[in-house]
């Protein structure tokens, strides 16, 4: 019997192939796009331009159509009004619907009503999440196809997705497209798209939206190689009235420089460079990046401090501390020439002491060796004594440096005497 079993097997996927070929072919025929578009725009049609009754229709449909498989072919009717040829042509032979964002009026409110549409849609079918993003990448490829009514609308609708969380910022990769790039399509797409994402949020919220994907240092690339300067950028899009935009950029950038300067200063300092080599890099990077004096003076400090491995006993830390100090004060000297700066350092020091605890003892000291190295002068000690402190260890350190202080008050008062009796 067992024999007579295993015999019958092999001829089932006979019998059962050739019910599979038959519903395969039904199958077929129920979802063929064709099909699912007419279907689609037919009940389009029936809705007419009430958004709220569309949602409701695309929802219920949801649940006969198979949204899984044509995606693609729903969110083109959505936006295009119908399917859309490779280019972003619609097909001549295809039906079409004006109830989608391209026919509709070209204002922020429209926008938004649409986006809760995409957003209703999104939410009641999950997996459409892909497809959605799969089909905004495509679209945005296929900008050089549309009008430039059509291509502001998506722009529109795309900051506000962007805004709210339906769509991620990776997809604005599509606009470092070559051709867009080159023939300012891209430029003038993201002007649209920036102002309606910061419309319903904020500055704030985009940065971190790009930084998350790491896009935050790339939106030069929105404009063809000899025009990726700062300067560039902000002109484009302060014109275009994204001030705030413009700023970020050149945020990011000076950012950007900043962190160069600190890396390349710490190999010079490693390689042991002469200080008037540094010296002459730093002066040259501040002017070509725009940093200023405090900025840099910051950098400098923590780039010292960076620089050797410290002692863990306290009672040794503060004679390293100040033999290596010692060695770098004239590069520090160098950059404060401003009381600014100074107070800058100060802060710099205070910070460092309360931060690493074999310091606390030491802050006292590192500030008498820069007052005598003329790293640091009588004015902005005092005014970081009375009042400019931090609250990170104040009363340890204000205690440290009490008697000093009296000292700098007894001799400035003894130079005003003395001036006053000349």
């Amino acid at each position: 019997r067992v024999s007579f079993m295993n015999n019958q097997k092999p001829q089932k996927p006979t019998l059962s192939g050739q019910r599979f070929k038959t519903r395969k072919r039904d199958e077929k025929e129920r979802f063929d796009p064709t099909q699912f578009q007419d279907c689609i725009i037919q009940g389009l049609t029936e809705t007419g331009t009430d958004l709220e009754a569309v949602a409701k229709f695309l929802d219920a449909s949801g649940a006969k159509l198979d949204y899984r498989r044509y995606a693609e072919t729903l969110f083109d009717i959505l936006v295009a009004g119908g399917m859309l040829a490779p280019g972003g042509t619609l097909a001549d032979d295809m039906t079409r619907t004006n109830v989608c964002v391209f026919a509709a009026q070209e204002d922020l409110e429209t926008m938004q009503a649409f986006a809760q549409v995409f957003n209703k849609l999104i939410r009641r079918y999950k997996y459409l999440e892909k497809g959605f993003e799969d089909e905004v990448k495509k679209l945005l490829l296929f900008l050089k196809g549309f009008s430039e009514s059509e291509r502001n609308k998506l722009a529109m609708l795309t900051g506000i997705l962007l805004a709210n969380g339906t769509l991620n910022a990776s997809i604005l990769n599509s606009l470092y497209n070559e051709n867009l790039v080159k023939e300012g399509v891209s430029a003038a797409f993201a002007v649209k798209l920036f102002k309606s994402w910061i419309n319903e949020k904020d500055i704030n919220a985009v940065a971190v939206s790009l930084r998350k994907v790491n896009m935050d240092n790339r939106l030069m690339e929105l404009f063809p190689a000899n025009k990726q300067s700062v300067e560039h950028f902000s002109k484009y899009f302060t014109e275009a009235g994204l001030k705030e935009l413009s700023e970020y950029v050149r945020n990011q950038q000076t950012i950007g420089a900043r962190k160069e300067l600190q890396k390349e200063l710490q190999e010079q300092m490693s390689r042991g460079d002469p200080f008037k080599d540094i010296i002459l890099y730093v002066k040259e990077e501040m002017k070509k990046n725009n940093i200023s004096e405090q900025t840099v003076v910051a950098i400098i400090w923590s780039s010292v401090m960076s620089t050797v491995e410290w002692n863990k006993k306290e009672e040794l830390v503060a004679e390293q501390a100040i033999k290596h100090l010692k060695q770098y004060s004239p590069l520090l000297a160098a950059f404060t020439t401003q009381g600014q700066s100074e107070l800058t350092l100060l802060l710099k020091i205070q910070e460092y002491c309360y931060d690493n605890i074999h310091f606390m003892k030491a802050f006292q000291k590192i500030v008498v060796l820069f007052y005598k190295a003329e790293v640091l002068s009588e004015e902005p000690i005092l005014k970081w004594y009375k009042d400019a402190h931090l609250a990170k260890g104040k009363s340890v350190f204000l205690e440290q440096m009490k008697k000093f202080v009296e000292w700098l008050k007894n001799a400035e008062e003894g130079n005003q005497q003395l001036s006053s009796q000349s």
